[in-house]
């Protein structure tokens, strides 16, 4: 009886610190990632997401093994020659920014992230006036979406918070 009642009372104390219905999927310690379209015209925001798709190809698997965020940053600032190739080969004007980097507040899949400056790598295409691309590439919730056949239906779950959910109910 007493172990059922120590369960009872951790799974109590941890379903107020973990249960929260904005509870963020990013990480503190992460690297996000974010194409910025010169327009939001047709061809500019196609040219964007086949940016993104090159880059899926080209650069996101360097990043596929990275055991920790200094490892991820050191990918990314050695290869950068790779970024600049790929956008050149669309003959645009851009600019590349590695580091602290503002993104609005965002909300996908139901969860809100909040604005603020966060590292990230931001490509900023033509006038960057137009919607944009983001997601993390560390950890790699970037390849996560690029190898699932329709971003849409990528579900993010956090095991914990099921049992916790079931638990409640």
């Amino acid at each position: 009886m007493k172990k059922i009642i120590y369960v009872a009372l951790i799974l109590f104390v941890l379903s107020f610190f973990l249960y929260n219905e904005n509870n963020p999927l990013i990480p503190q310690d992460s690297i996000r990632f974010r194409i910025i379209a010169n327009s939001n015209s047709n061809i500019d925001q196609s040219t964007k997401l086949q940016i993104k798709q090159d880059l899926e190809k080209e650069f996101f698997p360097l990043l596929e093994n990275a055991k920790n965020l200094d490892e991820s940053r050191k990918i990314i600032m050695e290869n950068e020659d790779i970024i600049k190739n790929t956008l050149n080969s669309y003959n645009i004007p851009y600019r590349i920014n590695y580091g602290p980097n503002y993104f609005p507040e965002k909300n996908y899949k139901g969860l809100t992230y909040d604005e603020g400056e966060y590292e990230s790598l931001v490509i900023s295409l033509g006038e960057a006036k137009g919607n944009n691309w983001w997601c993390v590439m560390y950890p790699p919730l970037c390849l996560l979406e690029s190898n699932a056949d329709d971003y849409d239906d990528v579900e993010y779950k956090f095991y914990l918070q099921e049992i916790l959910d079931k638990w409640r109910s």
